[in-house]
């Protein structure tokens, strides 16, 4: 059955054809029942006419007291299916030559005039009583009921046959209009099968009806998304690779200075400048697996919820407390009191991490010792949390780069990637917050803003 009605032109001809056969059927049996009742009244109406020239032919007739029965002659070939008897003082006086010597209708003597349906040798008829001028003289006309079948049938038969013939016209034609109706769709799936995994553009579909229209603009708005989604990828891959050519070559280096170091100390620090290339490789690596999985979420609806902000930023400003890039630093924090409580919509675990890059850049960038200033603000309808550092800031055309991946600050010496900015505007733009960045007033360096509205 599936593979029967598996094509949407099979389904609706199906469909079309079920629909007109259907309508058909009871508008044929309706057609039955109203040419049979009409042809009834007409045979009927026959019948009477017909009883009604027996009985005034006979009333003028003088009455003979012989027993003879005149029989009336056969003069067509369907006048067989239709007999009459004519009875005098319960004599049979008049008969047709096929009908029979006995009444048509039994107990005749007490029967009301009118029809009757009676069974006579297992043939059934529809006979037609009255009486004459004088009540000693009965008229009986009947007719087969099988000859009236039979001309029923042949006023339908030719109207059943133009039904049926129109029924097939109507299934070809109905297959023709398909076939040509869903063309658009049959181009559509040839255009789709012909394309190469790596052939993104737009489907030109020039001639598409209305209600094909959404579906190739879906497509396209698909087609779309993935192709900046690969772009986003090769992009990112690409760059990875060139960034981290140069700190598994710093690895290889110092590892081969270790190795042929003949001093301890030398070997000490050879070993050390390892490690610390290990540390900057593995955050490179991590950032960017961080930026991957933000670089597929791209126009996705991310679950939100409501976040305590004061919280999750107390939390994150002990975790870089302990860091290893906390080199000495004054961290400070300054919340907003207990009762005017900040009520943020995100992700909590995004949230952690866009504070975890904000905390980490404004520590690795700013001197070992210098101040580092956390405020969050209360606001309505809107909070803010701003980043601050004691650095040497960016120029204007520092921050015009700002966010472009793997573009570092003014210090090449200063580690990382230039990934913390991408990360936290990805972030922020996940979750429908705004990121500004400028140069702090009081503390000389970068002051990075983070804006949402506020829920609850």
């Amino acid at each position: 059955m599936k593979g029967l009605f598996g094509s949407l032109q099979a389904r609706l001809l199906a469909g079309l054809l079920a629909v007109a056969l259907g309508v058909g059927g009871v508008m044929t049996l309706l057609m039955l029942r109203s040419t049979e009742h009409e042809l009834d009244e007409l045979l009927d109406a026959h019948l009477t006419q017909a009883a009604a020239l027996l009985v005034v032919q006979h009333s003028q007739r003088l009455p003979h007291d012989d027993e003879q029965v005149l029989d009336a002659p056969s003069l067509h070939r369907y006048a067989p299916r239709a007999v009459f008897q004519v009875f005098h003082e319960g004599q049979l006086a008049l008969r047709s030559s096929e009908a029979p010597l006995e009444p048509l209708v039994e107990g005749m003597a007490g029967m009301a005039s009118g029809f009757h349906r009676v069974e006579r040798g297992g043939t059934g008829w529809r006979v037609f009583v009255t009486r004459g001028a004088s009540p000693d003289v009965a008229v009986l006309v009947g007719e087969r009921e099988s000859a009236r079948r039979e001309i029923l049938w042949a006023v339908l038969a030719p109207l059943l046959g133009g039904a049926a013939a129109a029924a097939a016209l109507v299934a070809l034609l109905g297959a023709a209009v398909l076939h040509w109706g869903l063309a658009p769709l049959r181009r559509l799936r040839m255009e789709l099968a012909a394309r190469q995994p790596a052939q993104l553009g737009p489907v030109e579909l020039p001639d598409a009806p209305a209600e094909i229209a959404p579906l190739v603009a879906s497509l396209n708005g698909l087609f779309t998304r993935i192709e900046a989604l690969l772009e986003g990828e090769r992009r990112l891959t690409a760059d990875a690779a060139h960034e981290l050519r140069t700190p598994i070559a710093a690895i290889r280096a110092q590892a081969q200075v270790a190795l042929g170091a003949a001093e301890p100390d030398e070997r000490r620090h050879a070993l050390q400048a390892l490690l610390a290339g290990c540390d900057r490789a593995a955050r490179l690596i991590e950032q960017l697996l961080q930026l991957a999985r933000l670089e597929s979420s791209a126009g996705l609806a991310l679950p939100h919820q409501a976040l305590n902000l004061a919280d999750l930023v107390a939390r994150a400003v002990a975790e870089a407390a302990e860091s290893a890039q906390h080199q000495g630093h004054a961290l400070a924090l300054d919340l907003p009191p207990r009762d005017a409580q900040v009520t943020a919509s995100g992700d909590p675990l995004l949230t952690q991490v866009l504070l975890r890059n904000l905390l980490d850049n404004a520590l690795r960038y700013s001197p070992p010792g210098s101040a580092v200033t956390v405020t969050l603000a209360a606001g309505t309808p809107a909070w803010r949390l701003t980043v601050e550092d004691a650095g040497p800031g960016l120029d204007d055309q520092a921050l015009a780069r700002l966010g472009q991946r793997f573009q570092r600050g003014p210090d090449p010496a200063a580690p990382g990637s230039g990934l913390g900015w991408s990360i936290v505007q990805r972030i922020a733009a996940l979750q429908g917050w705004q990121v500004a960045a400028d140069r702090s007033p009081e503390l000389g360096g970068l002051r990075v803003s983070v804006q949402g509205e506020a829920v609850g």
